[in-house]
């Protein structure tokens, strides 16, 4: 067996990397030689990847930014625009993460992870299974709405009016596909969240707004 067919898109770490290889009298060495062969590729310190042109397949940053960062989840733009909700392609795997904010620069992309309360967390976290073969949680996305308002320093909305500017001018958000987005998961945020409370209620009461 491989390195392709033992990790395929998998990421693994140094360990898992050592109880495959077996002993060598340098394993350093060895690992050395496949990082320079470009067989592999180090995302940070002992976490590595397949080369995607050796897989003749597309990695998937969503997993990876799994990887880099425990106890995190993609979430922010990044999951909006997973399921299509903006339509702008995103270039920084954004992530939610219970520990402090953090960015990791590598060959794969740009992964950014920004803090939020550990007992909001886990509210609106999904594990999405591609090909049933991985999966890699994220955010639903009333989930990523949420968070994204939440950590939005600058942004102080006090009205619907400004809120439906900010999420279908500012955002360019799809309007038929926020429609069919469940209220309740923001009704579960707010109750986690003592953060932009003003702005979540508006967000929860904007689904019952006639006018969109």
């Amino acid at each position: 067996m491989n390195l392709i067919d033992e990790f395929g898109v998998i990421p693994f770490n140094y360990d898992l990397l050592s109880s495959f290889l077996g002993n060598y009298k340098s394993f350093k060495d060895k690992v050395a030689s496949l990082e320079k062969k470009g067989d592999i590729i180090r995302v940070k310190k002992g976490l590595y990847v397949i080369n995607p042109l050796l897989l003749q397949n597309l990695l998937c940053k969503e997993l990876i930014a799994n990887h880099l960062y425990q106890q995190s989840y993609v979430s922010f733009e990044t999951a909006l625009s997973y399921y299509g909700l903006i339509p702008e392609r995103v270039y920084t795997i954004k992530s939610a993460s219970i520990k402090r904010s953090k960015s990791f620069s590598n060959r794969i992309g740009n992964f950014q992870y920004i803090q939020i309360d550990q007992v909001y967390f886990s509210v609106g976290v999904r594990s999405e299974i591609v090909n049933n073969n991985y999966s890699f949680l994220i955010a639903c996305p009333e989930k990523a709405l949420c968070d994204l308002i939440v950590s939005s320093k600058m942004l102080r909305i006090q009205s619907l009016k400004s809120l439906k500017e900010y999420l279908f001018e500012d955002l360019r958000i799809d309007y038929y596909k926020f429609k069919k987005l469940k209220p309740e998961i923001v009704k579960e945020c707010l109750s986690k969240t003592a953060k932009k409370r003003t702005e979540l209620e508006l967000l929860y009461k904007i689904f019952n707004d006639e006018s969109i």
